[in-house]
């Protein structure tokens, strides 16, 4: 039983005056009596200390920008759109809100539920860096999908430098086809000159080592002499670009 309740239930019981309760039991007189006044109006369980912390944050996040970070992130992942803090963040200033730091936009996420927990990721020292040496002699190339806005998908294929990162063609298509690995290569290597290597994944846009025979884009490399990389199965390179690596327009 804590000294609080002792002195109150000591008092009330006439065992000892307030000035000797308070005195016994390490506390003040006048705190005794505010004490007793709680005992009268709610009982043992008010007797407790209460927590001193305010009811409100002047600084917290105001609740009508909680509710709609949320809302965004909502909308935005139904819509099949990026929703991180950033995004979230760029959304608030458009709509004239207080934008939060994107830390704090990570933090309403999390208590809310929104944002699972990934399990710990490997320590950046345990990475494997590859860097070409010099432009020109590896380029890299992928194709991703992407969708526009009135809903019909497309997919994008990009030629990046390994070495500068340079982001040496970007092109949409509705569907990529060899021939148009081919067509954009070549006009790629029109402007920035021949690679001395390529490096893709093994779709079959790009080689036709697993059924048989070469495609039209293996042809164009054996006869320019440039030699082709391929990933591992399962486990297609992507370009690597950096924030701020330099774009043709």
């Amino acid at each position: 039983m804590s000294k609080y309740r002792v002195a109150a239930l000591k008092v009330v019981s006439a065992q000892l005056s307030v000035t000797a309760a308070a005195v016994e039991c390490g506390i003040s007189r006048g705190h005794l009596h505010r004490l007793l006044r709680r005992y009268r109006a709610n009982g043992l369980d008010d007797l407790e200390p209460r927590s001193r912390r305010p009811h409100t944050n002047p600084r917290g996040t105001p609740g009508a920008v909680r509710d709609r970070i949320i809302a965004l992130r909502i909308e935005l992942a139904a819509r099949g759109l990026d929703a991180g803090p950033a995004t979230i963040a760029w959304h608030l200033g458009r709509e004239d809100l207080p934008v939060p730091s994107t830390s704090t936009i990570r933090r309403v996420l999390h208590a809310t539920g929104l944002v699972v927990p990934e399990p710990r990721k490997r320590p950046r020292s345990s990475w494997i860096r590859f860097e070409a040496a010099a432009p020109n002699e590896v380029w890299q190339s992928d194709f991703t999908h992407g969708r526009l806005a009135d809903g019909s998908e497309v997919e994008i294929c990009s030629w990046l430098d390994d070495h500068s990162r340079y982001l040496l063609g970007c092109t949409v298509f509705r569907r990529v086809a060899g021939d148009d690995v081919v067509a954009t290569f070549t006009e790629a290597g029109g402007i920035h000159g021949w690679p001395a290597a390529t490096l893709t994944d093994n779709g079959s846009v790009y080689t036709s080592r697993f059924t048989g025979g070469r495609n039209s884009f293996e042809y164009l490399l054996a006869y320019l002499g440039i030699r082709q990389k391929n990933g591992a199965p399962w486990a297609p390179p992507r370009p690597r670009a950096r924030s701020s690596a330099s774009t043709r327009p």
